[in-house]
């Protein structure tokens, strides 16, 4: 392990003892524990979809905040020439190595994992460029999102796709809910259900009553399914944890883009409300 690792492991653990940064990998670590094969399909689908192709034979991709690795994983099983992953947490990055080492048999392609930042440039410049440079829900994490959307741009080869899921800005609820994120990172891990709790039937009582109205009040529950692959569970923990958190409204990205090369091929928003835009731009030069 080079110097460098160690200090972006030191890093880490001194801004999760101080409550600036929410353990991601710990969060992968349980899903791990429940994965099932309709759950990859889920994360294989989705990529397929965005992308818009049925494979990525002959392609590079690079997954920026790997977290459990479980779309490097769909990219592999895309038939993908290279997949390089790598995350700021150390966690993170024992999860996709179990996700590789449960599955390696029957995976041809070159897979490489490792811990490294993406505001590190020095560490980004050494990676070289990628056909498909990848990074979901991750980029707005790092306390740097400018700066880290910026440097994942140069990972992106000329003629290539960059495919990234933002948070949108909601204005005062988005200000809100970084207070929650920020308390619950700052209680002691014993304490933290009581940010936890109140945020998860905030979220899920609604629609619990709606199905109730239906006679079905734990069917979305039940049938939940992310694009992530995550479980509903995994997926509030993730989301009331999630620290640092910054966003962006869909035409400020744009903007960012647009100015640094990149053409926008394709936007899925949601909707005014809380959580992701997904962007894939190409790069014409």
């Amino acid at each position: 392990m080079n110097a460098q690792v160690d200090s972006d492991a030191s890093d880490h653990q001194k801004e999760v003892i101080s409550g600036e940064r929410f353990e991601f990998g710990k969060n992968w670590s349980h899903f791990l524990e429940h994965l099932t094969e309709d759950r990859m399909d889920q994360a294989a689908s989705s990529l397929e979809n965005m992308l818009g192709v049925e494979t990525l034979a002959g392609k590079s991709l690079i997954d920026i905040g790997s977290g459990s690795g479980i779309f490097s994983l769909a990219a592999c099983r895309l038939g993908a020439a290279r997949v390089h992953s790598f995350d700021f947490d150390p966690d993170s990055v024992a999860c996709a190595g179990e996700l590789k080492r449960r599955y390696s048999t029957e995976l041809s392609t070159t897979w490489t994992i490792e811990r490294g930042s993406v505001l590190d440039e020095a560490y980004v410049a050494s990676l070289g460029q990628f056909d498909i440079v990848y990074s979901w829900g991750v980029l707005h994490h790092t306390g740097e999102m400018w700066r880290a959307l910026s440097n994942a741009a140069t990972l992106v080869a000329p003629g290539g796709s960059l495919y990234i899921a933002i948070y949108n800005d909601q204005g005062w609820a988005s200000e809100g809910w970084a207070a929650v994120k920020k308390a619950y990172n700052h209680l002691p891990p014993s304490m933290r259900f009581l940010v936890l709790w109140p945020a998860f039937l905030r979220l899920w009582v609604p629609t619990t009553v709606k199905g109730l109205l239906r006679g079905k009040p734990f069917e979305a529950w039940k049938s939940y399914k992310s694009n992530r692959g995550m479980s509903a569970w995994h997926d509030v923990v993730d989301w009331v944890g999630g620290y640092p958190f910054e966003v962006a409204k869909p035409e400020q990205i744009f903007e960012f883009y647009r100015e640094r090369g990149f053409r926008l091929e394709s936007l899925q928003t949601c909707g005014g409300g809380k959580g992701c835009n997904e962007f894939l731009f190409h790069r014409d030069r």
